[in-house]
This record gives C-alpha cells, structure tokens and sequence, in this order.
C-alpha cells in the first residue's frame, strides 16, 4: 500500500513539467538553504550554551521566546506582502510593489520598536510567565537586555529579504543570511568561551554577537536593495503615502496573515508555558528538540515560500488553470518531501540529542520527542504547502487563518495544557496527542481546495 500511494504521488509530479520544477527550483533552494543557515545558528547556539549546562539551555531558549513571537509577525507582514509583490510583479505593476513594500516595512519597524522597549524594560517579568527558578531568570533576562534592540534590524532584514525573493532573486538574501550567521557563529565562539584576548562572557557573549550579526544583515540588505535599484526599493519622498483605497486592500489581505502568524506564535509560546510546568528537564529537552527538528523542516518551509511566489507570479498574470495544475502538484511534491524528512528526522535523532551536555534523561526524552515529531511531519508538510503556499498565493487568507489557528488553539493548545497540568504525562506523548490539530488543519484545507474559492486575482 505505501509503495503504490508513493508511486501515485510520483506519477502526478512527472519532471516534464519542467517549466514548475524550474522555477521552483530557482526560489525553493536558495529560501532552503537560508533556512538552513538559519537552523544551522540555532542549533549551534544551543549546542555551545549548552556546553555550559542545562540551566543555561532552558534560559536562552525562554529568553529566545520573545524574538520568535515578533519575527513571526515579521514573517506575517512579509508573508501577506508577498501575495501582492507576487501578484504585481507578475502584471508589472512596479510601483504598487513599491507602495506595498513601503508600507510593509513601516509596520515591522514600528512593531520591532515597541517590542525591543518592552523587551529591555520587562526583561525579568518575561521571564518570570516560564520559570520560577532565579537563575534560569537571571540569565535569560541579561540575554534579553541586550538583544532587544536588535529586533528593528530583524525587521527591515525581514521585508528585505521577502522583496528580493517576490523578484526572483532569492539567492541574495541567501548570500547575506550566510555572512551574517558566520559573525554570529565566530562572535559566539570567541565571546560565550572567551577565546584568546576575548573575555568569558557565556550567556551575554551569545547574545552581543547575535545583535552585532542582525545589524550586518540589515545593512547590506539595505545596500544590495537600494544600491541596486531593485523594483521594490521605495523612495522614503514618494512612496510613504497611502491612499485609503491601497491601505483597505492590502489590509484586507495582509491583516489575516498578520493575525495568523501573531497568534500562531502565541500559540507555540503557550506550548512552552504547558511544557514548563514539567519542569527544567523537560523545557532544555524541548528547546533541544526544537533546535533539531527545524532542521527536518526546512525543505518543506523551501517549497511553501517558493510555491506563494510561483502561484502568485501566475495568477496575477491571469493564468488561472495553470495555477490549478500547479497547485495539485505542489502538494503533492510537498508529501513526499515531508515522508523523506520524517524517515531522517527518526532515525537520527539519537545522534544529534547526544552532542549536547545534559543529563541522560535530558537527552533520552528529546530524542523520543523527535522520534514522535517525525511522524507528524508529512501532515506538518502538506499544511504548510496548502497554507502558505496554496491559500496565501491565491488571496485567500482568511479561511488560511480559520485552518491553522483553528488547530492550535481549539484542538492542539487545550490537549497539552491537560496533558501536562492534569495527566502529567511524559514530552513525547504530549507531542503526540497534540498532532491532531494537523489533522483538522488537514481536513479544513482540503475542502477549501476542493471548492477553488481559495483562486483570487488582487492584481
């Protein structure tokens, strides 16, 4: 049965269709392996706080908590800013992609400011919703003072970078994202150990690297985009000027993605306030697992990005049946993606969770939290595809908006917070009860495909 469900998901993405495999190549990779890179850094963080011990794991990745919540509404405004440059590109209509990308990096920098405020003054009550052990708050609070700031430079870096892969051009914030997490990388090593002249900083040291890293990453976006004249380079004299009737349909569209992404990281915030009440153990195991298995997810998250921009380069130039077709086959190379990494996911899992230093139970619940996540990853794959990818692409984000969050918050939040607060069961069983909000995200998406009400043309 698993051969002939295979050999059909082949069949109906045959390479002769070149012209998709093409461009998606072109987007898909570059977005990939800046994921990658990114993923890579992570990990790598966590490995070498983690040679200080697990304490310092559990804190960083607390303090972490908060750059994830607003760099998912970066990727929120960004995301729902690429179904309209997506779409105008495609019709040539350079100076709405101007009008949009204006607009979109306003509303980053004005939501990084005021959570980089909010971050430095409240560092420790932050801290305190995780945690009620003083050193864990300690440290995270000193890692959160000083990264706090650099969620501005996130901000610009975000829209930037969603600018030149609408335009085909994702290989250059690939370039970018690898010089950067390089100084990350270098700036932690030196700083966290104290190498050679510099001094034992731990904690801190991880943290001025990463802000010295993000402000790099903003500043040669900023060259490349405007040194380049690229199409969404706007003019801080002509292009930060919005009519109402351009504010209304942008908000129209871009808002439920915003709102998705927001509430989404809330959500996943929320699982670690459940995770918490486990204990320190189990929140190192969790950041752990969550370092390792964004590794198996990076493929996936590739296509997604790069079928949002395939879609919408289609449909605004009015293609409609040819992003029908394009769609069925995207899910289903989506599947198949998702099928590999979960077989690798599982069977190395207990070889990552043993390169860091933490007590045998530590490394033996992240491992078997891994091995559970594997098998989700197929459904986490196909709602990606279909959310992102697929909705998104076509305009249709407010019923995106219904699938997901629908998932989380209705089906996926309420079984771990019982599952940790009133059955007291181990991680890996948490992370297994818990796969049924993919499959309502699942079973809400198909029956939106199937209608095609998901196809609107914005251009």
């Amino acid at each position: 049965m698993i051969i002939r469900a295979l050999f059909t998901i082949l069949s109906s993405v045959r390479i002769a269709d070149r012209e998709l495999i093409g461009r998606l190549s072109l987007l898909a990779l570059p977005i990939m392996l800046q994921n990658l890179l990114t993923s890579s850094l992570s990990f790598l963080d966590t490995l070498m706080i983690g040679q200080l011990g697990q304490m310092e794991i559990a804190a960083v990745g607390i303090a972490s908590q908060v750059y994830f919540v607003i760099s998912l509404l970066f990727f929120g405004i960004a995301s729902g800013t690429s179904i309209y440059l997506a779409q105008y590109h495609g019709a040539g209509e350079y100076g709405k992609m101007r009008k949009a990308m204006s607009l979109a990096t306003m509303l980053c920098l004005a939501g990084g400011a005021i959570v980089s405020v909010l971050s430095f003054i409240f560092s420790d009550p932050i801290m305190r919703i995780f945690s009620c052990e003083q050193a864990v708050i300690d440290a995270g609070s000193t890692y959160l003072e000083y990264v706090a700031f650099s969620y501005m430079f996130s901000a610009v870096s975000a829209t930037l970078s969603i600018g030149f892969r609408s335009t085909g051009k994702a290989s250059l914030p690939l370039i970018v994202s690898l010089i950067s997490l390089t100084m990350n990388a270098i700036g932690n090593y030196l700083l966290i150990f104290g190498i050679g002249p510099f001094p034992f900083l731990g904690v801190e040291g991880g943290a001025i690297s990463t802000f010295a890293a993000r402000l790099a990453e903003m500043m040669i976006l900023m060259l490349l985009a405007w040194g380049r004249h690229e199409p969404f380079a706007f003019s801080l004299r002509k292009d930060l000027s919005w009519d109402r009737a351009f504010i209304a349909s942008f908000a129209a569209t871009a808002l439920p993605v915003v709102l998705n992404e927001l509430f989404w990281s809330l959500g996943m915030t929320l699982y670690k306030v459940a995770y918490s009440s486990l204990g320190t153990e189990a929140l190192a195991a969790v950041n752990i697992t969550e370092s390792i298995g964004n590794f198996f997810f990076i493929a996936m998250m590739g296509i997604a990005n790069g079928a949002t921009i395939v879609l919408g380069n289609e449909i605004g130039s009015g293609r409609l049946e040819k992003a029908r077709r394009w769609a069925r086959k995207l899910i289903a190379i989506s599947l198949l993606t998702g099928i590999v990494m979960g077989t690798l996911e599982f069977l190395l899992a207990p070889i990552f969770t043993s390169w860091f230093n933490v007590t045998g139970a530590v490394a033996m619940t992240a491992a078997a939290a891994l091995k559970v996540s594997s098998f989700r990853q197929p459904l986490k794959s196909l709602n990606m595809c279909m959310i992102v990818g697929v909705l998104r692409s076509g305009g249709d984000t407010r019923y995106a908006v219904f699938a997901e969050l629908g998932g989380i918050w209705l089906i996926g939040l309420p079984l771990a917070f019982i599952g940790t607060r009133m059955l007291g069961l181990p991680l890996q069983w948490i992370y297994a009860i818990c796969a049924a909000e993919e499959i309502f995200q699942l079973i809400a998406e198909s029956i939106r495909m199937k209608s095609g009400r998901w196809l609107n043309v914005l251009a």
